[in-house]
């Protein structure tokens, strides 16, 4: 009698299961159809003097695309698809799509790097190869009801603590869903800058490295304490927030990076504000810029015994464009840092180590899946970035070249399925020193 209930109680969680999958699978057929209908008519399009109807299949392709990847990605693709997950990536946004209660997914990233022997100039570079547990990172959120939801993300990089590595709070916030127009978010929140500060996931990305503009000049992955609104106004969408702000007292000649604070013992002595506003009407479509404005005194004196403000601005600009099988995207940062002068002098800095006035970096780059959109992802793909964290300094300092850069990164990375890349690049690194290193780089990434 026990094995019979338990057969039916079996058989009333299995049978809506089975058929949901069966309606799913069908769905995803459907879907396939079209796509390759679509692509068959673009095929016999291309060359037309027809371009207003090319684009508009290409638009429906997009469209098409991209439902047929959240459909493969399950719950992934229900928070893709979230209209309050703005500036998520599809695993942190799980929460969003879920049934009030716990929500748990992540990501990771392992990495080799293999670096050439001899620098840019012909010297031995002395550079010892790696391989590293780059990053695991557990997302914990919890639905209390549509209006109310917390998310967070704790992160373990380089594995080991005792070895260089960390464990990292890189956001916990609280979200109250108000309306489509205007939601509130405090807590610690992710920096709304560039491509790669909040969507970091390494499937949303096809370089085994992130680009050095987005770590020295936007540096990602970047996270302070803050409170602000987020949502969707007509073709826009927009984040902005008050912040603690950087401390200069850790900014180098290399770029701003040491200055985030990453709510651990905040100084909440300087302030910022930070805002983003982005054209999202088309699918396959992102455009926007972001605007980062504060303080980074945090009560530093200078040697006279005076406040330092260090008023620290940063603008950027972005695009991402995905026409079937391309993806295009770039990015434009600039950096400026007042009183610098008073801040080298403060820091000890002399000669070429100082800290910029002015930072400046951007970067291109181009992919083309060579696979039909019901497919793995096979994409080759290349970015060429240029960077200078001293692009003008202080009168009486004098910039590095070395840190005048110009890099170009080419590449293949392959998806199996959507929460699985594979990437293989080769970097080419050019400096005003001629110090530049060469290396290839081998990456595994994950979402679930």
């Amino acid at each position: 009698m026990k094995s019979l209930r338990f057969v039916c109680v079996l058989c009333l969680v299995l049978v809506p299961a089975l058929l949901h999958a069966q309606d799913l699978e069908e769905r995803v057929r459907q879907l396939e159809a079209q796509v390759q209908a679509l692509q068959q008519q673009i095929q016999t399009l291309q060359g037309t003097a027809d371009p207003q109807r090319l684009a508009e299949l290409e638009r429906q392709l997009a469209i098409l695309g991209e439902e047929l990847q959240r459909l493969r990605l399950g719950e992934l693709g229900e928070a893709m698809a979230a209209p309050k997950a703005i500036g998520l990536a599809p695993a942190a946004a799980k929460v969003y799509a879920a049934k009030p209660g716990v929500s748990l997914g992540g990501y990771g990233e392992m990495l080799y790097q293999n670096f050439a022997a001899t620098r840019q100039d012909g010297r031995p570079s002395g550079r010892v190869d790696l391989a590293d547990a780059y990053r695991a990172v557990l997302y914990t959120g919890f639905k209390f009801d549509e209006a109310w939801i917390f998310n967070s993300e704790l992160e373990v990089e380089h594995a080991h603590t005792g070895k260089g590595g960390a464990v990292e709070l890189e956001f916990a916030y609280l979200d109250h869903l108000a309306s489509p127009a205007v939601n509130l978010r405090l807590g610690v929140v992710l920096v709304p800058l560039g491509l790669v500060n909040e969507l970091h996931e390494p499937t949303t990305f096809f370089p085994a490295r992130r680009a050095e503009t987005e770590t020295r000049i936007i540096p990602s992955t970047w996270w302070e304490l803050g409170i602000g609104a987020f949502g969707d106004v007509g073709p826009f969408s927009y984040r902005t927030y008050i912040l603690t702000g950087l401390d200069a007292s850790k900014f180098t000649a290399a770029g701003l990076r040491g200055g985030r604070q990453a709510a651990a013992l905040a100084k909440a002595e300087s302030l910022a504000w930070v805002g983003r506003l982005d054209w999202t009407e088309r699918p396959e479509l992102l455009a926007g810029v972001g605007v980062y404005l504060g303080e980074a005194g945090q009560d530093l004196k200078t040697t006279a015994g005076k406040n330092l403000r260090v008023p620290t601005r940063i603008l950027e600009a972005h695009a991402q464009y995905k026409p079937g099988r391309w993806t295009l995207r770039g990015l434009w940062a600039e950096a400026r840092v007042g009183e610098a002068g008073e801040l080298n002098r403060r820091l000890a800095l002399s000669g070429t180590s100082a800290v910029g006035r002015r930072l400046a970096g951007g970067y291109l780059e181009v992919a083309y899946d060579l696979l039909p959109a019901e497919k793995p992802v096979l994409a080759p793909f290349l970015r060429y970035e240029v960077i200078n964290t001293q692009a003008a300094v202080p009168a009486g300092y004098r910039a590095h070249p070395a840190n005048d850069q110009k890099l170009l990164t080419l590449g293949l990375a392959y998806q199996p399925i959507p929460q699985l890349i594979f990437k293989l690049d080769a970097q080419r690194v050019r400096n005003g020193a001629a110090t530049g290193v060469n290396q290839w780089n081998l990456a595994l990434g994950y979402v679930f």
